[in-house]
């Protein structure tokens, strides 16, 4: 699972879900693994079900009708220290504080899914993604997943 700088954002702050997958899809935008409609379609994902994963951590990606708009397999990471919450239900709180947008030619994204779950499985790592002050420090921790 390789991340490059360019797809690292750190400490981004929003006021919602939704600002928060567009600044994820739009890191894979710039880098040209997707084109501009994956972003719309890691939206709808989010209103069908959502793409928060528990211990801060939510992993936005498009339908599986978006497969079209993904150029090549990348993985974005946006830290966001004080958090947002993925929550539809007021009721309750979803927090994340890191966020990982992910998009995968053919079945590729399962991959990502899995190693990025494994990874944060372990709420310390996701406590190490949000306090990291570099996108080096960030990448060198996700080399961890490959070993």
């Amino acid at each position: 699972m390789e991340l490059k700088q360019e797809l690292i954002q750190l400490n981004a702050s929003f006021t919602s879900k939704e600002e928060a997958i567009r600044a994820a899809g739009a890191l894979l935008v710039q880098a040209g693994a997707v084109d501009a409609d994956y972003v719309l379609s890691m939206l709808e994902r989010e209103s069908i079900v959502s793409t928060y994963m528990g211990n801060f951590v939510a992993i936005p990606h498009g339908t599986d009708g978006s497969k079209a708009h993904v150029k090549q397999t990348a993985i974005s990471y946006v830290q966001v220290p004080q958090g947002v919450d993925f929550s539809d239900d007021e009721s309750e709180e979803k927090l994340a504080t890191a966020i990982f947008g992910i998009a995968g030619v053919g079945d590729d994204h399962l991959d990502l899914l899995s190693k990025i779950a494994i990874f944060c499985s372990d709420v310390s790592n996701v406590v190490r993604l949000t306090d990291a002050k570099s996108e080096a420090e960030i990448i060198e921790m996700l080399k961890e997943v490959e070993a």
